[in-house]
């Protein structure tokens, strides 16, 4: 089963490098289109730099005379977001499976809080940081202040809260009415039915989920890092680098794949979190 796991995670990998090179190769194909007929984008080498310009961007100095490196800038900014989209993940994801409880134990809870959990998702996330944040440098916890990073990972987790509470209450769910049955017939507590039945039932539904939510942090946490300005982080960092885009056009898009790169991270840590709660369940095999 390793050596079936190990193939597919390889054969996985060589497809997205493979991916990954189809882009870079459509990239230099644009480009080389635009220079022979007009398109409606412009692909000079301010608006789309050479994919080899933007490699070898990786290794300029951040600031003229300073020894960190643009690479280096960027790894250091991503890895300080990642830390902002986990934490606000961990809040989301805890949020999400509390109200996902309560929706699947009580029926009128469902009835009434799903609806807003939906709506929840409908105002765009460029108006509501501003508001977040304006609200939250209001509020202080004792000698402890709410800051704008705070702000970030509420917005973090307002994103990553919903796809998790819709699909563990759709996990919860899920047991089949016999197997409820059975746990009633053995005067099971409804604790101890969804601890026993209804929390492992609901893994193939969770995992996905959490690969959603995860996602949906990390936009949050860059778009709210742009539309905030929090300082240290990649949506920042982004900014910054935009404003040198008449002189170091392939700067910037060193920023964007670290920010890409952040994304891929935080969904290979849920993976391995996958791979580790479903290593015991039967899989699916041909048909």
């Amino acid at each position: 089963m390793k050596t079936t796991r190990l193939r597919r995670i390889t054969i996985s990998s060589l497809w997205a490098l493979a991916g990954v090179a189809l882009v870079l190769i459509m990239w230099e194909l644009v480009k080389f289109i635009g220079s022979l007929i007009e398109l409606p984008l412009k692909t000079d080498d301010t608006s789309m730099p050479h994919v080899w310009s933007m490699v070898s961007a990786f290794g300029n100095p951040e600031v003229r005379g300073s020894d960190t490196s643009v690479l280096e800038a960027v790894l250091s900014a991503a890895a300080y977001s990642l830390l902002i989209a986990f934490g606000g993940f961990i809040i989301g994801v805890s949020v999400g499976l509390l109200l996902a409880i309560i929706m699947q134990r009580f029926y009128f809870f469902e009835r009434g809080l799903l609806p807003f959990v939906i709506a929840s998702q409908t105002v765009p996330l460029i108006a509501l940081a501003p508001l977040i944040v304006g609200l939250g440098n209001r509020v202080s916890f004792g000698p402890v202040s709410w800051t704008t990073t705070y702000s970030v990972m509420f917005i973090a987790a307002y994103l990553a809260f919903f796809p998790l509470s819709v699909g563990a209450l759709r996990g919860l769910q899920a047991p089949r009415p016999t197997s409820l049955e059975l746990m009633r017939s053995y005067a099971a507590t409804p604790k101890q039915v969804l601890w026993k039945l209804r929390f492992p039932s609901s893994i193939p539904y969770l995992v996905p989920a959490l690969k959603v939510s995860i996602a949906a942090a990390v936009v949050g946490t860059v778009v709210a890092e742009i539309s905030t300005g929090v300082k240290g982080g990649i949506g920042r960092l982004i900014i910054e680098y935009a404003r040198e885009t008449t002189s170091q056009p392939a700067k910037v898009y060193v920023a964007v794949f670290g920010a890409i790169l952040l994304g891929l991270v935080a969904t290979a840590l849920v993976t391995a979190l996958d791979m580790y709660l479903t290593r015991n369940l039967p899989k699916e095999g041909k048909a």
